[in-house]
């Protein structure tokens, strides 16, 4: 029947006859596909696709490297493979100028720079700049392991996590060191033993050119280029950039402080806070000021006292464009604009902006009184009442 419709649609110029197929007849031709698997009935368009797909189901690999002897089911597939070998990479970024051995590579590679996140979780809205990665997340909320060890039925969100478990099971060590020849069951653990070899750092920032020794840390550090903050507390919903500092976050909720001070017993948050309350009681100051010889305790305070020196306020306000010498004064200062209130009494509820002013406040319900007239001996919950009280004795 379809050879008698293009047969009506002959058209004639001279001798001899020529056919001539309309484009829609010619797309309807094209887009048919008459080209079927018999062992799964999926439809191809083109005999050559269907002959590429039945090696899925044969196994077939006819396509060998000369090089290690690897076999492909697809000649692009070894191509690309080929350059494990020569080294070659021919996909520029136009931007920074890196270069990748495959054009998807350097398709997901740019949306560094761009920022694009194409692919969106229909669950909780976030979005990825992959979509296997968006595959995975999804399984946070299916709760799905697809992947489960033959051996001990262990099952696993994604395939690499298995292939690594049943290294357990095999004794498998495949990747191992140029330098010493040591061998290890995951290429991370070969990473980091390199280190001991080169000191060197091996994975470097795109962006900044920054170097880093683990992947994590490079993975890290490229949310400050982008802003991604993707560990939100399910209980006030601010969000951050490390899971950890969610877990210190959270403490600020429940109370828990599980770092001592083994001197005066003073428990912490978290490790960081612990490390520099202990140089109190050994009167460590290590960083040093080059203009003026102060020292400090933190490098974040000397970082902070040098901009005395230059005057330098680098953290601006978005809303009124105030600038602050350190990022914690901005982000105080933002809570006038917001109405934002974190920091709550567990006492009676009553909200503030800072947490000094919560200290404070609850100095209210204990009756603490930390401040101490040296001439009186009379005692203030407020080091600004504890001056104004000291304004009697002197007259001033």
């Amino acid at each position: 029947m379809m050879e008698n419709e293009l047969s009506e649609k002959m058209v004639t110029h001279g001798t001899p006859a020529e056919k001539i197929v309309f484009s829609d007849d010619l797309k309807n031709v094209k887009s048919k596909k008459s080209y079927h698997c018999d062992t799964c009935g999926k439809s191809f368009s083109q005999n050559s696709k269907l002959t590429k797909h039945k090696s899925i189901h044969t196994g077939e690999k006819p396509y060998h490297c000369d090089v290690c002897d690897k076999s492909f089911s697809q000649k692009d597939y070894l191509t690309t493979h080929l350059r494990i070998h020569t080294g070659e990479k021919p996909y520029q970024c136009d931007i920074c100028d890196k270069s990748f051995s495959q054009s998807v590579h350097l398709t997901k590679h740019k949306r560094i720079h761009t920022g694009e996140k194409p692919y969106f979780c229909e669950v909780c809205c976030k979005s990825f700049a992959e979509n296997g990665t968006l595959t995975r997340h999804k399984r946070i909320h299916t709760g799905e392991r697809p992947y489960e060890c033959d051996i001990c039925n262990k099952s696993f969100t994604q395939k690499d996590n298995l292939t690594t478990h049943q290294r357990i099971h095999t004794g498998e060590k495949p990747y191992c060191c140029d330098v010493c020849g040591e061998s290890f069951s995951q290429n991370v653990h070969l990473t980091k033993h390199k280190t001991i070899h080169t000191g060197g750092k091996l994975y470097f920032c795109d962006i900044c050119d920054k170097s880093f020794t683990e992947k994590s840390s490079l993975k890290r550090h490229i949310r400050i280029h982008t802003g991604d903050k993707p560990y939100h507390c399910d209980i006030c919903f601010r969000s951050f950039s490390e899971n950890h500092t969610l877990t210190i976050h959270k403490r600020s909720h429940t109370g828990e402080k599980p770092y001592h001070c083994d001197s005066c017993g003073k428990s912490f948050s978290d490790t960081g806070h612990l490390a520099r309350h202990v140089r109190i009681h050994t009167g460590d100051k290590p960083h040093h000021c080059d203009i003026c010889g102060k020292s400090f305790s933190e490098n974040g305070d000397l970082t902070r006292h040098i901009r005395i020196h230059t005057g330098e306020k680098p953290y601006q306000c978005d809303v009124c464009s105030k600038s602050f010498s350190h990022g914690h004064a901005l982000t105080t200062h933002k809570r006038t604009h917001t109405g934002e209130k974190p920091y709550h009494c567990d006492v009676c509820g009553k909200s503030f902006s800072e947490t000094g002013h919560l200290s404070r406040h609850k100095r209210i319900h204990s009756g603490l009184k930390l401040h101490h007239c040296d001439i009186c001996g009379k005692s203030f919950s407020e080091i600004s009442h504890l001056t104004e009280h000291i304004a009697i004795h002197t007259g001033q």
